[in-house]
């Protein structure tokens, strides 16, 4: 199993006096509004390198100029390692890839019971998605609730690196935290001068908004830098709540949020790998609720590729659903949502298996169902080919009126190019349907979940290494929660 390229890009939901006016926007946002940077080091850095700060306020102003000489570092294409080369992701603003479900605190199980999520869940789900042929990178797909919580980055990368080779999408509590992550990961590559060649996994920095940036993602932003860890900067803005409710508002802050981030990253370590990224909605105005599945939040990732693309920056969007068990509202939010991304040319729809409840919530077979739906996402994302052999004016006219294609050796040879296979879904009539046992797409999914757990258990580290990781998991996490309640550290 390996990764297939296909390209996005179709959808454009900006024409080129939006993208002109809200570049625009942009500029004056972050000339004259800033974005408040927590971190004193920080803000002498991006003093010294040109932007107009004020040490008092912490704010920082960038000028268009220092803006353009960032970005012009930052590439544009580059790859992602897997521990496996064979998971090696390619970004290049046109394929598009996708990144698993990301730190659910609950989990659903097929008897209907919601339950806090355990460290055991998070390395079973990596398994499960590790099996899964539409996934590219791995996220950890909960945040178990059985372990401390501080420090628990340490104890997630352990688990997710003994169950799956793909890059992993992390994330880090503090520059400790990241420091401590290479220092695991130099063990599994077999020394530091091996990471560095082939880093095998990223991390994503959120920034706040409106226009803010804490100092823990302030330090952890530079310590990816001189560490040379590719970073996904964030903004996961909330339209009519965090950022103005017009998605062309949204698209100013985020892009002036996100950029600001860019800059720094830059300024330290020109060159560096730098992804703007989203996991943005909007506010649904009858709850007060975060709305990811909301056909507006669609729009919003749409958009928001054509933006970052504009700026030479690949792009991850995407967000988890509304719907709080896997139904017909869940398929249909995941359906809209993934199609949207994927045609709008998103470099990496992140939370595109296993979420419910507002990103709250995951399931085992929602993972398989979204991953079936993902194949159907990306069977029309091929497109149609079009060629002397495809359009088959030779076959018509052998056939003639009135004739069958079934027997042809023209449909045996291209029967599996043009064919989508599903695993789950049903496409036999009632009679057939009830014959096999009348299972909806949840009872399938569950029968198939039981059978990869049981027989999918690969080995990517040796025992020796896989002991190792884990000892130095709980040690760093040890020091963590230690330096957190004698006040050396706050989150």
């Amino acid at each position: 199993m390996s990764i297939r390229r296909l390209s996005g890009g179709q959808l454009s939901v900006l024409d080129d006096d939006d993208m002109n006016r809200i570049h625009t926007a942009v500029l004056e946002v972050l000339s004259e509004v800033g974005v408040k940077v927590h971190c004193q080091e920080a803000l002498q850095i991006m003093h010294d390198c040109g932007c107009m700060v004020d040490f008092d306020s912490m704010i920082v102003r960038t000028p268009e100029h220092v803006l353009k000489k960032c970005l012009a570092t930052v590439p544009s294409a580059f790859t992602l390692y897997g521990r496996d080369p064979a998971w090696d992701v390619r970004v290049d603003m046109r394929n598009v890839y996708t990144i698993g479900g990301s730190s659910a605190l609950f989990v659903l199980g097929s008897d209907g019971i919601r339950r806090p999520a355990l460290l055991k869940d998070l390395e079973d789900l990596t398994r499960l998605l590790d099996s899964l042929p539409n996934l590219h990178i791995m996220h950890g797909i909960v945040n178990p609730q059985d372990i401390p919580q501080e420090g628990f980055d340490r104890r997630l990368f352990a688990a997710v690196m003994k169950n799956t080779a793909r890059n992993y999408y992390s994330q880090a509590l503090g520059p400790q935290g990241v420091r401590d992550q290479v220092e695991m990961a130099s063990v599994i590559a077999g020394g530091k001068e091996r990471l560095s060649a082939r880093p095998f996994f990223s991390i994503v920095l959120c920034m706040i908004s409106p226009l803010v940036h804490p100092r823990i993602r302030v330090e952890e932003l530079m310590e990816c830098a001189r560490l040379g860890v590719p970073i996904y900067v964030e903004v996961d803005a909330i339209a009519g709540a965090t950022t103005p409710i017009t998605l062309a508002g949204t698209l100013v802050e985020q892009s002036a949020n996100v950029l600001t981030g860019v800059c720094l990253a830059q300024m330290i370590r020109p060159g560096l790998p730098c992804i703007y990224g989203i996991a943005s909605g909007v506010m649904d105005m009858r709850t007060g609720n975060y709305s990811p599945g909301a056909p507006e939040s669609q729009l919003l990732h749409a958009a928001t590729a054509q933006v970052a693309h504009s700026y030479g920056l690949p792009c991850q969007g995407g967000t988890g659903i509304d719907a709080i068990i896997p139904d017909i509202q869940a398929g249909y939010e995941r359906g809209v949502g993934m199609l949207t991304c994927a045609l709008s040319g998103l470099d990496f729809v992140h939370l595109t298996h296993g979420m419910l409840e507002q990103m709250l919530t995951t399931s085992y077979e929602q993972c398989l169902i979204d991953d079936e739906i993902l194949g159907a996402v990306f069977h029309i994302l091929k497109g149609i080919e079009v060629n002397e052999e495809t359009l088959a004016v030779d076959l018509i006219k052998e056939v003639g009126i009135g004739g069958t294609y079934i027997t042809s050796e023209h449909t045996v040879k291209h029967m599996r190019e043009v064919s989508w296979f599903p695993s789950l879904t049903n496409r036999n009539r009632w009679d057939v349907w009830k014959s096999l046992g009348g299972r909806d797409m949840v009872h399938e999914a569950h029968e198939r979940v039981n059978e990869i757990l049981r027989e999918h258990h690969p080995t990517y580290l040796d025992e020796r290494t896989a002991k190792e990781i884990d000892r130095m998991a709980v040690a760093f996490q040890n020091t963590e929660i230690e330096a957190v309640h004698s006040g050396k550290i706050s989150y």
